[in-house]
């Protein structure tokens, strides 16, 4: 019978619990094989599944897709050969589970008929781990299905299927020898993450596993790694699935568990474990919080903490002999470990779990949707582009609030003093796309939780005339963020930061929150003066600590308004001068440093342009420097008729005749001056249902315009001047404005 050795890879999250192997078209043509038809998978046992066709990127890689419970039926681990063949399959008379050890079943009524609902043709051997994986039982903790073992079976030989006649039989009292069934995470578990896992799995897998390629290359395999990045994001996720899918012993420290009050107590503690897994090697030791036990000695004033971090450099490379014990240690503050534990040797590889991009997040969604019961309009692509910042912890925290809504919308059904809950109520327990979107509004992203500003309700409709400026933003801001691969194509760097500029009232700050609405880009606003402090280099720490915070959660968007408080020319010699210039400085390296700025913009906003610091000013920093200035007769008309969009105007107000007699009033003027109207009809009859053209005159007369013609001149000079990019000090009679 024809056979193929294939390639073990780690199943889409769709697949998981369903015994389906994924195969690519040149498989299924050389094994005479079509979706549908069920195979033999061998590898250190035997077990079956059902074939399903390879995503377009699998093509001729020679991979077949399976999920945790089905390798673990074949005994084999991701990257290992097996060998398939087809096969015919025999319907299954009689099929006996129980849960294995370590697991522990209640079953209700009605159970049978909905385990043989959920594993209707599925194929299996004697003694397979078969996953349940229905809604309507209760899933393990951390594993979104029920493994039970199918102890025996009629006919006793062969790969057997379960169809309508088959009789199930289920029993309580557990499985002996199964414990691996009742393991825990598997990588199906772990969305997005696919290149990190890939490098801790070689950094720790392969010395586990096969000691004798290290031994053939003549090379000391990697004794330790560091798992770094924002809480949240899968750190002890990935530690758990690679103890578990590597057969590993795995011992867990959490870091302040150590801490002993007698003297060398905590020393003896960290001694113990190492022992511990010496003896029952190959072993894993996971140090969560690392930097709890490993703090630079230097800052330290304890001398315990000091003892700790000595002792723990000894072990793991002292004079003695590690052997088969892999460390992995796991911190969001990875620069306060002390930096001897961060040499080769120790801890070799140091990996950054970042904040996932729209398609992890689209699989970290799939994952937490498991089994659910969600409405056929959900769209989780949609979810997964509009939740910018979120880790997994979040996505995890907004599937669990939206189905709480689901709830609560039939919570008035349920009468709770009943025993068990009717059949046809719980199945009206649906999530649907509403219940997704009000859960959006509670779960705010925790990787942004310090700096959090909501993406602005602003849209480029909300803001009026300025359409020059506006094609400006949207070309240095939308297109970069939204399409950044058409802008790589054409062989160019995307703008870092724009200046708008001009009178006050003109609209900076409305349009930095409607281009970042309409970018769909995470936005952090900061207020100029907010970031001085009088402590020294607490202001410089500020800014560096909201770029970094930005890298991590692009796109993202960081506003500055009124920069000119904080980015003054560099000329001052005071106090105040000194704290300035190192502000202006850390603003400089951050725009244009050696950190590369990835899908992070800078806008910032002034009324004030020549009193900021000509470096700032150059290409590469701020490349775009776009006057806000006084609106045009078409622009102040669409301002009116946005501010007058919900208010109940007389017919004989004519918007254009208002526009016409507002030379010089700019957005807020505008919107003052419909306030006013409003508040002058009231006035008059508070029972009004119409505001008429006299409110509307007299509105004019009590708000008077901005932009005066001293400031208009100002203003157009300041653009020549920025335009021939020569930016010098000018004093003018604009001061008096301000």
């Amino acid at each position: 019978m024809e056979e193929l050795q294939i390639k073990v890879e780690k199943a889409h999250p769709i697949d998981f619990g369903r015994g389906i192997i994924r195969l690519d078209p040149s498989t299924l043509l050389s094994l005479q094989l079509s979706p549908g038809d069920i195979v033999e998978i061998e590898g250190k046992k035997t077990t079956a599944a059902k074939v399903w066709r390879a995503d377009r990127q699998d093509w001729g890689q020679g991979i077949g897709r399976i999920d945790g419970f089905t390798r673990q039926n074949a005994g084999v681990g991701i990257g290992e050969r097996v060998a398939i063949r087809r096969v015919e399959v025999t319907p299954a008379e009689k099929v006996v589970l129980a849960p294995p050890e370590g697991i522990t079943m209640e079953f209700g009524t009605n159970i049978q008929a909905i385990i043989k609902h959920n594993i209707l043709k599925h194929p299996f051997v004697e003694g397979d781990v078969i996953p349940i994986t229905s809604s309507m039982t209760q899933p393990t903790p951390g594993n979104q299905a029920i493994p039970l073992v199918a102890i025996e079976a009629t006919p006793e030989e062969g790969i057997l299927i379960i169809t309508e006649s088959t009789e199930i039989e289920l029993r309580q009292k557990p499985a002996k020898g199964y414990e691996d069934a009742a393991r825990g995470i598997a990588y199906e578990d772990i969305g997005g993450l696919g290149d990190e896992i890939q490098r801790v799995r070689e950094m720790i897998e392969l010395p586990l596993k096969h000691h004798e390629i290290f031994q053939r290359l003549n090379i000391e395999p990697p004794k330790g790694v560091i798992l770094y990045g924002p809480p949240g994001t899968g750190k002890t996720l990935i530690a758990k699935a690679v103890a578990g899918e590597s057969r590993a012993n795995f011992l867990y420290i959490a870091g302040p568990e150590i801490m002993g009050r007698f003297y060398g107590e905590s020393e003896e503690r960290l001694r113990k474990i190492f022992e511990e897994a010496a003896e029952n090697a190959p072993s894993i030791i996971f140090i969560d919080e690392i930097d709890s036990i490993a703090p630079k000695r230097e800052n330290v004033t304890g001398e315990v903490e000091r003892r700790v971090v000595a002792q723990l450099l000894t072990l793991m490379d002292g004079m003695e002999e590690r052997g088969q014990i892999v460390v992995i240690g796991a911190t969001n503050r990875v620069d306060s470990i002390d930096p001897a534990l961060r040499r080769p040797g120790r801890f070799d590889r140091e990996i950054e779990i970042g904040v996932p991009d729209s398609d992890d997040r689209l699989e970290i969604l799939q994952i937490h949707t498991r089994g659910m019961p969600m409405a056929e309009d959900v769209d989780l692509e949609y979810l997964a582009e509009h939740t910018q910042g979120f880790v997994g912890a979040d996505l995890l925290a907004l599937v669990q609030e939206a189905s709480m809504r689901s709830l609560r919308r039939i919570l008035p059904e349920i009468n709770l003093d009943e025993d068990e809950i009717p059949e046809e109520v719980l199945e009206k327990l649906v999530v649907n796309p509403e219940d997704f979107e009000d859960a959006l509004t509670e779960v705010e992203p925790s990787a942004m939780r310090e700096v959090l500003v909501e993406v602005p309700s602003i849209k480029w409709d909300d803001v009026g005339g300025l359409d020059e400026a506006k094609q400006e933003i949207v070309e240095a801001v939308e297109w970069p963020l939204k399409r950044p691969d058409r802008i790589m194509e054409m062989g160019i760097k995307a703008p870092k930061g724009i200046l708008l500029y001009g009178p006050p009232g003109t609209g900076k700050t409305l349009m930095a929150q409607a281009v970042a609405n309409e970018s769909n880009a995470n936005f952090i606003s900061i207020k100029g003066p907010q970031m001085l402090s009088k402590f020294v280099g607490e202001s410089e720490k500020a800014i560096r600590e909201t770029f970094k915070k930005a890298r991590q959660v692009s796109p993202c968007i960081i506003f500055f308004d009124e920069i000119d408080s904080i980015a003054t020319t560099r000329m001052a010699d005071s106090e105040t001068g000194r704290a300035s210039q190192q502000v202006v400085n850390q603003l400089l390296t951050e725009l244009d440093g050696l950190e590369a700025l990835k899908e992070v913009v800078v806008i910032a906003a002034t009324n004030r342009p020549d009193m900021i610091d000509p470096a700032l000013m150059r290409s590469g920093r701020f490349d775009r420097l776009v006057l806000v200035g006084n609106s045009t007769m078409e622009g102040r008309e669409n301002i009116f008729n946005i501010h007058t969009r919900n208010i109940p105007l007389d017919p004989e107000v004519s918007i254009s005749e208002l526009a016409a007699m507002t030379e010089g009033y700019v957005g807020a003027d505008i919107e003052a001056v419909c306030r006013e109207a409003v508040m002058l009809a009231l006035r008059e009859n508070f029972e009004t249902d119409s505001v008429k053209k006299t409110h509307f005159l007299a509105a004019m007369s009590k708000v008077k315009p901005t932009v005066s013609e001293d400031m208009a001149e100002f203003y157009g000079k300041m653009q020549e001047k920025l335009k021939g990019s020569t930016h010098k000090q000018e004093t003018s009679s604009y001061m008096g404005y301000m």
